[in-house]
């Protein structure tokens, strides 16, 4: 290899690190995933009566009923016990100020029967749970409607980005009511669902949730590129993405379904980690081969592809059962098996792979021209956004080790 190639890879971090530092601000949940995920469970209860069963940040609850209930005693003893307090302490303060709670709750979550919105009621005790770690409010609402042949309607807008707290709040509704059961989610771009929506309807707005969910999943995002830049072939990018597709598809939807469970804690790091690894693997090939560095090694095997294509798929398969694992946590759901709960994961899934399709579709053969068109430019390139990319990963993999 040239001494002006090694002085070219030599240079190329200074370009990374000239950008590190406005990735490097950014938390390890602006990485990846929504901000919050609230979780509603409706069903039947007496006669007349729905019951809503949520489970919501305790934090974000706190904050968020004190605010618009100008409550300020529920902001200070509740973000007290959210830092000092236990799975006792927190509930009680809640209980304390149910009258906060219930008015907040009221506004931003809604029933309602043959077009009359249901009268809400606090039922039971306000308890706690866990999801990812993250202390939740677990309380339980009931709904009063009148009688109806229609169906009914679910509003939440729980959270919302006018509050100022959070951004891009999702709610997973589950449900068995009107004779039907099932999954659906809801945000501010579709913040109702009604139990006489059609199934199309519903596996839309998983597709669009997935859609959403990628292109909002910086590090996912820039995987997907590390593997575009360390593909020689067109191929090899096709092999790598599907084996990616794969592995990932397997260990979410497992994990949606409550067959494993791997703490958020554990994974992002190691998701952070995956990103830098597969961009350093090109960077590494680069470093040896020089100018043949996109290039296939003579003695191609199966597929196509030689040793190191082969070793690279086993490298992005691993990695892939990780980013399911990831993306089953950012979804939030962990519910028993059911055909509806298959379906509506495997529509998330195909909205993932519609965008991670797209984006190769529209940046791999640029660069496939521009490497043989100006070979020398595209290794520039490749080589810039490899060392990018691992920067990045490992900044990432640093913060979320910090947060462990």
């Amino acid at each position: 290899m040239s001494t002006r190639m090694h002085r070219a890879l030599l240079a190329l971090p200074l370009v990374a690190l000239a950008f590190a530092p406005a990735f490097g601000s950014a938390s390890s949940a602006s990485a990846h995933g929504f901000s919050s995920v609230a979780y509603i469970d409706v069903s039947s209860a007496d006669q007349g009566v729905v019951r809503t069963e949520l489970q919501l940040e305790y934090d974000l609850l706190v904050v968020s009923a004190a605010d618009a209930e100008h409550d300020n005693d529920l902001f200070l003893t509740g973000t007290d016990a959210f830092e000092n307090g236990d799975e006792t302490t927190r509930p009680a303060v809640l209980a304390n100020h149910a009258t906060s709670v219930a008015d907040y709750l009221a506004s931003h979550l809604t029933v309602t029967a043959g077009g009359k919105t249901c009268t809400p009621t606090l039922a039971g005790d306000i308890t706690e749970t866990l999801q990812q770690g993250v202390p939740y409010a677990k309380i339980i609402v009931d709904q009063a409607c009148a009688p109806t042949s229609q169906g009914h309607i679910v509003t939440s807008t729980l959270f919302g980005d006018s509050e100022g707290y959070v951004t891009g709040t999702k709610t997973i509704l589950t449900y068995e009511i009107d004779e039907r059961s099932g999954t659906a989610a809801l945000d501010a771009n579709q913040p109702s669902f009604s139990t006489e929506q059609g199934t199309a309807e519903r596996f839309w707005e998983f597709f669009r949730l997935g859609a959403e969910h990628l292109l909002s999943g910086i590090d996912h995002i820039l995987f997907l590129l590390a593997l575009i830049a360390g593909s020689r072939k067109f191929r090899e990018v096709i092999l790598a993405a599907t084996t990616f597709t794969v592995a990932h598809s397997v260990t979410f939807i497992l994990a949606a379904t409550g067959v494993i469970s791997v703490s958020a804690r554990i994974i992002e790091p190691i998701i952070a980690l995956s990103i830098a690894v597969v961009a350093s693997w090109y960077l590494w090939r680069l470093w040896r081969r020089g100018d043949a560095a996109n290039e296939l090694d003579s003695s191609s095997g199966p597929l196509g592809l030689d040793r190191a294509g082969w070793l690279r798929l086993g490298v992005v398969f691993l990695f892939g059962l990780v980013h399911g694992l990831g993306f089953a946590s950012a979804l939030g759901i962990d519910e028993p098996w059911s055909w509806t709960l298959l379906w509506s994961l495997l529509v998330f899934n195909l909205g993932i792979e519609a965008v991670q399709v797209a984006i190769i579709a529209a940046l791999f053969p640029l660069l496939a021209l521009l490497r043989r068109r100006r070979p020398r430019i595209g290794l520039w390139a490749t080589g810039a956004l490899a060392v990018a990319v691992s920067v990045f990963g490992l900044i990432w993999f640093v913060e979320r080790l910090v947060d462990l």
